[in-house]
């Protein structure tokens, strides 16, 4: 039974699945459009909110730190990330990676994480949009009612009308075409960087150096009901997290991890880009250094503008300019935050479609959803099917405390990544890598333990919930997934006598 459930699907099959006329994707994206998606995906809701969260909370003024610590674990990762995607550049990240190199039932495993990663990733921001968007109507004297703003109403009922908007309108867009999803998202990342940049360059000649003083507050215990004590940790290590000092530095970076939420789903898109060998190492590691550069800049000019007990949690940027007298710029960072969360959910809904696609053309899911529409080459199938999702989701959920749940979810896939290069690296060293990952096995198992790191210092809960999707993930596997994979079938035909196997069972 071992050898069915690690059974690897050969990276040669991989890439020949993806010539089939009615399950092919198109190929328009270059190294640009790539950069473009991952600057796209990765500034948007923490830059704009969580800055304010763990400088208050966690951090003070080293909250520049724990942006440099979290940018160093993507970094780690992206490294990975880079080698797997300009080798395998198929449809899935980290799911199509793990089946060519840990197996068949690990693949699952990591495809229905990021199922959940993903969508939970865009229904936060979404809600986080339709919170932008609210009081920038607000502010023009136009009110929602409480029913349609996910506040509930008279009658009890409440329902987030802008967040489910936003989801299905980008549905449509990515239903029609991913170039057009590219050249949508480069205006918007324009916009978004201008006003980032407008933050840095403004906000650096309202900067008082009194305010950096002590730039490592003095720490103190995590509060028990802060959501931010790890029992995890207190169990294997013997201590808890902390705020302030220098392990409130990791708490922060655990929670501000969120902020770069989205290079993987770069990877995603490798199937359909024009020369994958090249433009995908570009493309994550371009995105993730720009992003890292601008997140460190933004939070010293911020802390530095107020102090950081004083900055506000809801929405740090512009309420600090409001505090030096220049509330126009207040007003312009809300506009380009809102017009920036729009990249951040397509995006992220495009990843999770080719992960949810990826896995459907394997059988492990319904292959209905595999089919591509005729004339447009999209996965418009289970793009239109996890829209309407998302957006219920978006429209009725309360998502609070679900980021941190993406964070597990996408660390998670950052584990399984760095040890799959390591495994593919023995098992197939003959393959073709036009980017290879360096210090390897040094580098990657060095991204094991930082992600690990981090996920530590998660709460317990989220770790729980965690494990009940995960169960869930396993009962669909062997109820479903494990008896229509086309991999087993071909192997139980080749074991028969009639054709080879497409892939490799592993022994």
């Amino acid at each position: 039974m071992s050898s069915t459930l690690f059974r690897t699907k050969k990276v040669e099959q991989s890439i020949l699945d993806t010539e089939e006329p009615e399950h092919a994707l198109k190929k328009s994206l270059s190294a640009l459009d790539l950069t473009v998606f991952g600057v796209g995906v990765i500034i948007g809701t923490g830059i704009f909110v969580l800055t304010g969260t763990v400088a208050k909370n966690n951090a003070g003024p080293a909250v520049a730190l724990a942006f440099v610590v979290a940018g160093v674990v993507c970094a780690l990762a992206a490294l990975c990330y880079a080698e797997f995607a300009s080798t395998v550049p198929v449809a899935g990240s980290a799911y199509t990676f793990s089946y060519a190199s840990l197996g068949e039932l690990p693949a699952w495993i990591i495809g229905w994480d990021l199922v959940l990663e993903f969508a939970l990733g865009t229904a936060v921001v979404a809600v986080g949009w339709s919170g932008y968007i609210a009081s920038l109507l607000d502010n023009a004297g136009w009110h929602l009612p409480d029913a349609l703003s996910g506040r509930e109403g008279a009658d009890g009922f409440g329902f987030d009308i802008l967040a489910a908007a936003l989801v299905l309108v980008l549905t449509a867009i990515l239903v029609i075409g991913t170039k057009l999803s590219a050249r949508v998202t480069a205006v918007v990342v324009a916009i978004k960087v201008t006003v980032v940049m407008v933050v840095i360059i403004a906000g650096a000649f309202f900067i008082e150096g009194k305010n950096y003083d002590p730039f490592i507050p003095k720490a103190k215990p995590v509060d028990a009901g802060s959501g931010l004590d790890s029992p995890l940790i207190q169990l294997m290590f013997g201590w808890a997290p902390s705020n302030f000092g220098v392990m409130g530095i990791f708490t922060a970076a655990s929670v501000v991890f969120f902020a770069f939420i989205g290079f993987d789903v770069v990877a995603t898109a490798a199937e359909e880009t024009r020369n994958p060998q090249r433009d995908m190492p570009r493309g994550i590691i371009g995105s993730l250094i720009i992003c890292t550069a601008l997140y460190v800049a933004v939070s010293i000019v911020v802390t530095g503008m107020q102090n950081y007990k004083q900055l506000s949690v809801d929405a740090p940027l512009a309420d600090a300019f409001k505090a030096t007298g220049h509330p126009w710029f207040a007003g312009f960072i809300s506009f380009g935050a809102a017009v920036g969360l729009t990249t951040v959910c397509m995006i992220l809904l495009l990843g999770q479609t080719r992960v949810f696609f990826a896995m459907s053309r394997d059988g492990l899911l319904p292959r209905f959803f595999s089919r591509v529409h005729p004339r447009f080459k999209t996965p418009h199938r289970p793009t239109i099917l996890l829209g309407v999702i998302i957006a219920i989701l978006a429209g009725f959920t309360s998502l609070s405390e679900l980021a941190e749940l993406v964070n597990i979810g996408t660390l998670f896939a950052f584990v399984v990544v760095a040890i799959g290069v390591i495994i593919l690296r023995r098992t197939r060293p003959e393959l073709p890598r036009s980017f290879r990952t360096p210090l390897v096995p040094v580098l990657p198992i060095v991204s094991v333990l930082a992600s690990l790191w981090l996920m530590l210092n998660l709460p317990a809960e989220t770790w729980l919930r965690f494990g009940i999707w995960m169960a869930i993930g396993f009962l669909v596997y062997f109820l479903y997934g494990r008896s229509h994979s086309r991999l087993g079938r071909s192997q139980q035909a080749a074991a028969a006598g009639s054709v080879p196997p497409p892939g490799r069972t592993t022994e």
